[in-house]
């Protein structure tokens, strides 16, 4: 899982980025606000951490304005100021949760964990685009236009519900390689077309009309025609 730090204090940084890997996510960590708003912007990341109190701008800030961009990355905003009002303000202006310095280390990563099964899981457990239906707990594709499904791989399935959460937004290969992978690199950018064309097989095998499309040197869009 793929997460973003906004912290500016050098210290806790350090400590929280190497208790964050230990327990195996991929943390980005950024300093300033401004170049924060623009790191959860690029909608690459499962979970945000924000501290409030931030060069440039405010963690307030950024949720306030990443939500209005239509940012949904669950965000947990973290830091010394705990009063009933900030906390208000923080939610208010978009946060998931809230926690106060100084605080447990177990309590952070079961607020994490929280966070992230509310972005793999959706209220009644599953995701669905046009004649599409994915199972959250079982990484099942099912079609209602057939009555067919299948299982897919970890990726396949990571692949269309990010698709999916898109809304149908074409998303570049680089999205794509970033948001499953973890980076970018060639191997990863050849790895999105070979995972790609698995997933349009699992697509065509339930018998979907909702397909894939290759925007050309763009990237790809799921699409749903129904004539």
């Amino acid at each position: 899982m793929r997460l973003l730090l906004v912290e500016d204090e050098k210290r806790m940084a350090q400590a929280l980025c190497e208790i964050l890997r230990l327990e195996k996510y991929e943390v980005d960590h950024y300093t300033d606000g401004a170049e924060g708003l623009a790191a959860i912007e690029s909608d690459m990341y499962d979970i945000a951490v924000l501290d409030v109190m931030l060069p440039g701008m405010s963690g307030f800030e950024i949720a306030k304005r990443a939500r209005a961009d239509g940012i949904r990355t669950p965000i947990l905003m973290l830091t010394a100021r705990g009063e009933l009002d900030d906390k208000v303000t923080g939610l208010d202006s978009g946060a998931d949760d809230y926690l106060t310095k100084p605080f447990m280390t177990k309590e952070l990563l079961a607020r994490l964990r929280a966070l992230g099964r509310r972005t793999l899981n959706t209220a009644d457990g599953v995701l669905s685009f046009g004649d599409i239906v994915l199972e959250t707990g079982t990484l099942t594709l099912s079609c209602v236009s057939s009555g067919q499904s299948v299982r897919l791989s970890e990726k396949e399935y990571k692949i269309l519900a990010y698709l999916i959460a898109n809304g149908g937004q074409i998303l570049t290969r680089e999205q794509l390689a970033v948001k499953i992978w973890g980076f970018d690199s060639d191997s990863e950018y050849n790895n999105v077309e070979v995972y790609m064309s698995f997933t349009r097989k699992k697509l065509s095998f339930v018998g979907a009309i909702t397909e894939i499309k290759a925007v050309r040197r763009v990237g790809y869009e799921l699409r749903y025609t129904n004539v």
